[in-house]
């Protein structure tokens, strides 16, 4: 096993944690309180600014400012988001190392936007990369859709029925209740329904819900005005929760 930079030698303690890159096994994610992410920048404001982003979001944080910081609390991390522009470690080098050990999730975020950096980034094992500018509503899409990929699922039901706190929804009989009281939806409110209730923890793009819902004819009014009834109909505005930005997640009434 080499020691990239040395960083071994400085005292910064790497552990495998995963399957696929790594040799560990991966710790089981509760999606439905958010992911554990570290956020790696060396200017405060900054960091400060996506935490509170983040934690709007249910995801826990924490943050380091320098490479060998980050290299020491990456393990306890569902996904990393890593300034490249570190004041002790060249940010490509701490996604090396991590990469060599672990197999947690990295998304580089940079200013570095050539397209030799983005290709040296995603070769040193990024699992994403994006350049600053960005906008947040992007940015969470694209630590969804990393994790999305990283992530084990669970098997598919071999029942029909999904059930989701008092809400279930049985695709067979194309029935709904919640709390055993009959829900009367329309065909469109059902797909919608059971999209959500069938990926608890998953925020669904309106995209999404654009293509398997209406098969791409749709428009923002249509998707809201269902969402809106649905959660009439349901008795709680809990039931579908609005991402703000991004698209709708089941809840829990």
């Amino acid at each position: 096993m080499t020691d990239p930079a040395g960083l071994l030698a400085r005292g910064v303690h790497t552990r495998a944690r995963t399957t696929g890159r790594g040799s560990g096994t991966r710790r089981p994610v509760d999606e439905r309180r958010g992911w554990n992410v570290l956020v790696v920048q060396n200017d405060p404001a900054d960091t400060e600014l996506l935490m509170r982003g983040l934690r709007r979001h249910g995801h826990a944080v924490t943050s380091a400012e320098t490479g060998v910081a980050a290299l020491r609390a990456y393990g306890e991390a569902d996904l990393v988001l890593l300034d490249l522009e570190l004041p002790d470690l060249d940010g490509i080098e701490v996604c090396r190392a991590i990469r060599q050990f672990d197999d947690t999730p990295v998304i580089a975020l940079t200013a570095r936007g050539s397209e030799l950096d983005r290709v040296l980034g995603l070769q040193a094992g990024a699992d994403d990369y994006m350049v600053k500018p960005y906008g947040f509503p992007e940015l969470m899409a694209r630590m969804d859709a990393v994790m999305r990929r990283v992530r084990p699922r669970p098997p598919r039901q071999e029942s029909h029925v999904v059930v989701h706190g008092e809400l279930l929804v049985d695709r067979e009989s194309r029935k709904v209740s919640v709390s055993g009281r009959r829900v009367e939806v329309t065909g469109k409110e059902f797909d919608l329904l059971y999209l959500l209730a069938s990926n608890p923890g998953d925020v669904i793009s309106r995209s999404r819900i654009m293509q398997e819902v209406w098969g791409g004819s749709w428009s923002r009014r249509t998707v809201d005005t269902h969402v809106c009834n649905l959660r009439s109909k349901l008795g709680s505005s809990g039931w579908i929760l609005t991402v703000r930005s991004v698209g709708f997640q089941i809840g829990l009434g």
